[in-house]
């Protein structure tokens, strides 16, 4: 049981801190859970990969949290006298960016699934991530005057999904080929990073809730414990990423991310080839 409670948490963590950063939680779960955590002996892997699904949600509850002002006025909650976010920003900006990724993970779903899942793969995706990352922190220096998220265009936010579907290829990260790609379009880092978050709820709770459809009868009393950690933790860590990264963004912008990710794919594929 201690085992158990101990690889829920490391996951929920690693998910919590992964979801938001430019490294890639599904990159760093594959790297952890296949190299060490081992966490299918623990069930099963329809159970495992369950779990995964169910820390997601943690994350995406704590973008609602951190973004709760700007959701009430994209759904118009928010009283009128409330309305100090008032801007260019729309319900039909974040449709317009999830509307690409949709579409591609829904036909590639499979394939993904079968083919796109190991270490190596991963490994590939790390790099070819950071040399995006690198390219879009280059580009914002020869950019003038990056535009805030209210001022961002219907065409911005269609270019910026199309980013996204690089994700579907796990070891890219999605906040990273997001906010690259936002950055690209013309965008400040600050803003591609707070677009980035909104887009995050309904994609991950779309993909998410179709998998806990699709693997619904994988819940147990047995591993409701396990599940339940690893939420509580994923959530948690996820408030601290969350609110951390958006605090440095704009100063440190993506390059060491780009840097870490390389140098972590770089020793991975070293301790393969021992």
């Amino acid at each position: 049981m201690l085992w158990e409670m101990f690889v829920a948490i490391v996951l929920g963590i690693v998910e919590g801190i992964a979801e938001f950063a430019p490294i890639s939680s599904t990159g760093h779960m594959v790297l952890v859970d296949d190299l060490w955590l081992h966490s299918k002996e623990l069930y099963s892997k329809e159970v495992a990969n369950t779990f995964k699904i169910v820390i997601q949600l943690g994350s995406i509850l704590a973008v609602i949290i951190v973004f709760r002002d700007r959701f009430k006025e994209l759904l118009f909650l928010s009283p009128k006298s409330d309305h100090r976010l008032q801007g260019r920003l729309r319900l039909g900006h974040v449709i317009v960016g999830i509307i690409p990724i949709a579409l591609f993970g829904y036909f590639l779903v499979d394939l993904i699934d079968e083919r796109l899942f190991e270490v190596r793969t991963v490994l590939v995706g790390l790099v070819l991530g950071s040399i995006l990352l690198l390219i879009a922190d280059r580009f914002s220096k020869l950019s003038p005057g990056a535009v805030t998220i209210d001022q961002m265009t219907y065409r911005q936010a269609f270019f910026i999904g199309l980013f996204q579907c690089f994700a579907l290829w796990p070891g890219f990260s999605r906040s990273g080929v997001s906010i690259a790609g936002g950055v690209l379009v013309g965008l400040s880092h600050r803003a591609a990073s707070d677009y980035t978050f909104i887009l995050a709820v309904p994609i991950l709770a779309g993909a998410s809730g179709l998998s806990l459809i699709n693997n619904w009868s994988y819940f147990s009393l047995e591993a409701l414990p396990f599940m339940t950690t690893g939420f509580v933790a994923a959530f948690i860590f996820s408030l601290v990423a969350i609110r951390f990264f958006l605090a440095i963004i704009h100063r440190i912008k993506l390059a060491p991310f780009a840097v870490y990710r390389l140098v972590l794919a770089g020793l991975i594929w070293i301790y393969l080839s021992i």
